[in-house]
């Protein structure tokens, strides 16, 4: 269970604050950092409800593979009837969020008090990444 554990490794720190899961990523979030961070984030979301946000504040560099591990989470905590949020301030991120089309499925806050407050993450958007990816080709 997600309350159970308050693991502490180079890129995560989880704790919780008004009954959410936080997961405070740091530093540069790339494929290495993916490869220790996914079976942590697919622990916290295996209950059924979870309630997770994802602090992106301290995150120094975020590439495709931190993009990856946030629609990863985005779809199992939808798909287990959870909330998601989530917190970032990096222009960078930010613009990424918004040519990649997250921010409009999972719209970041500035604050980690704001994303508590926020309803949970908004479901596909036809058009969406998530939507594409979901689709096989040849199919109308």
């Amino acid at each position: 269970m997600a309350s159970d554990f308050a693991p502490c490794t180079r890129h995560l720190r989880i704790h919780q604050d008004h009954g959410h899961v936080v997961l405070e990523l740091h530093g540069e979030i790339d494929l290495l950092a993916t490869t220790e961070i996914t079976p942590l984030l697919d622990e916290v979301t295996a209950d059924p409800a979870p309630q997770v946000v994802i602090d992106l504040r301290c995150v120094e560099f975020f590439d495709c593979s931190g993009l990856r591990l946030l629609y990863r989470a985005r779809r199992r905590v939808l798909d287990r009837g959870g909330r998601l949020h989530l917190v970032c301030v990096h222009p960078m991120a930010l613009r990424m969020f918004r040519l990649t089309g997250l921010s409009r499925i999972l719209p970041p806050s500035a604050l980690l008090e704001a994303a508590l407050s926020r309803p949970g993450a908004a479901p596909d958007l036809p058009g969406s990444p998530s939507d594409a990816a979901a689709s096989t080709p040849g199919s109308s």
